[in-house]
């Protein structure tokens, strides 16, 4: 699919990554060969993020699980996800992630995870966060 087809066509359920990173991206290839239901995605860089009600901001920092309703960021948009899934197993480890005292230590281990992801496998020197400022 374009970037332009991306950037148009209805997104009922879209998850929304960094692109950039090698990791995410990896993440986001098993996702959709492995769940019964998987949503679109879309590199964060492709989407349209004004119409998405998205900022680079929230981008940088999180991935996005955006449905009709809804806009789950980080832990809570792999809660969401899990949720939306026709397996029984896989909705209630959405739950729990939803739920305290689950929620706060999916929370924190998103967070380390994505401060580290440009050292687990698969990551590059790209998927570090922060990012360097542009000169």
């Amino acid at each position: 699919m374009s970037e332009s087809e991306y950037q148009t066509m209805p997104a009922p359920h879209l998850l929304v990554f960094d692109g950039d990173c090698a990791f995410c991206s990896t993440w986001v290839g098993r996702l959709e060969r492995t769940l019964p239901n998987p949503p679109r995605t879309i590199p964060s860089q492709w989407a349209d993020l004004d119409s998405l009600g998205l900022t680079v901001d929230d981008v940088t920092d999180y991935a996005w699980y955006i449905t009709p309703s809804r806009h789950y960021a980080g832990h809570l948009a792999v809660s969401a996800l899990l949720r939306s899934q026709p397996n029984a197993l896989l909705r209630f480890a959405g739950h729990l992630l939803a739920t305290p005292p689950y929620s706060w230590m999916a929370a924190v281990g998103y967070r380390v995870v994505a401060l580290n992801r440009h050292r687990l496998p698969g990551g590059t020197a790209a998927c570090r966060l922060p990012r360097p400022e542009a000169v």
